[in-house]
């Protein structure tokens, strides 16, 4: 696929297939995540992975920048680390006696922000214009990012020593958020008996050219969205705004995430059309890291959600 020649819708939804396939031979065992990811990118979203180190995070976002052949770089978070660090700085140059802007590790299509709640607060709002805009500014000048641009985010889990809590307007940033956990013993066997996942990652080819990635993001926006399905979009945008369950409901960005991502959900399986499975099918991933239940709930914000998808009506 890596030829200049246009490509038709059905060629397109191919790749799509053959590129996860590809991923899962290096994620063995996760399909599901590994699709809510894929989803993400294609919906011009942002990817955050929350778990445990040593569960395959920084693994499935190399293999995602290669299949898809994004330009990538990788920024490690630590609590002495700086803005300038991600987005760039200014070095004077003797020789022409001036300036020049030395771009930071964000001018990249994909940007792997390991470890991100590692960071002190100050360092992780230097994300916050470049994940919106897709530009930065930096010394009283905008730069425009490189198109297409993803962000995946990988955190420790809270309880562990030495982490920051992401705040609310960086969380909401984040179209998604997916937990890998561990695998099955099925993969783990897999993964243990054969090679090396840096290996398989080198041998690894590019499936989808990157002019063929913006072009599919710009064909999802197209998929088609009925009335009714947008009733019960706000159906269940407006349930989590119920003060009985949570403390804040999903915003108006967090409603159009979840357009988005059930758009390309539905194009990943052939369709020119959302049905509400598709939207059931990205919920949870795109709202559980917005909401916060309340503490008279003796459920975790995962139940109160499912408990929203079984009882709001399809119209």
């Amino acid at each position: 696929m890596l030829d200049q020649t246009p490509l038709t819708t059905k060629q397109m939804q191919q790749g799509i297939h053959t590129a996860i396939q590809q991923i899962e031979q290096i994620i063995v065992g996760k399909p599901r995540q590994i699709r809510l990811a894929v989803c993400c990118l294609l919906s011009s979203g942002h990817c955050l992975i929350e778990d445990l180190p040593g569960v395959g995070k920084t693994t499935l976002a190399h293999a995602i920048a290669t299949v898809f052949n994004l330009d990538f770089n990788r920024i490690q978070f630590t609590s002495d680390l700086l803005p300038a660090d991600i987005l760039g700085v200014s070095i004077f140059d003797p020789n022409k006696q001036r300036f020049t802007f030395h771009p930071g590790p964000i001018f990249a299509n994909c940007v792997l922000a390991d470890e991100l709640n590692r960071a002190t607060p100050k360092t992780q709002s230097a994300l916050l214009e470049a994940m919106e805009e897709h530009q930065v500014s930096v010394e009283g000048q905008t730069r425009p990012l490189q198109e297409p641009f993803f962000v995946i985010g990988t955190q420790n889990p809270l309880d562990q020593a030495g982490t920051f809590p992401l705040p609310e307007s960086q969380l909401d940033r984040f179209m998604m958020r997916i937990n890998l956990g561990y695998p099955d013993e099925q993969a783990e066997r897999q993964l243990l008996a054969g090679e090396s996942r840096q290996h398989l990652l080198k041998e690894t080819a590019a499936v989808i050219e990157l002019q063929a990635v913006i072009e599919l993001q710009k064909m999802i926006q197209n998929v088609h969205v009925s009335e009714s399905l947008l009733d019960y979009v706000q159906l269940l945008i407006n349930a989590t705004r119920d003060n009985s369950r949570f403390v804040f409901g999903l915003s108006p960005r967090a409603a159009l995430a979840l357009l988005k991502a059930a758009r390309a959900w539905a194009f990943m399986h052939d369709r020119d059309y959302v049905e509400p499975a598709d939207v059931k099918a990205v919920f949870s991933a795109v709202s559980c890291h917005r909401l916060l239940a309340h503490e008279r709930h003796s459920k975790n914000v995962q139940d109160l959600v499912e408990d929203i998808l079984n009882t709001t009506p399809i119209p």
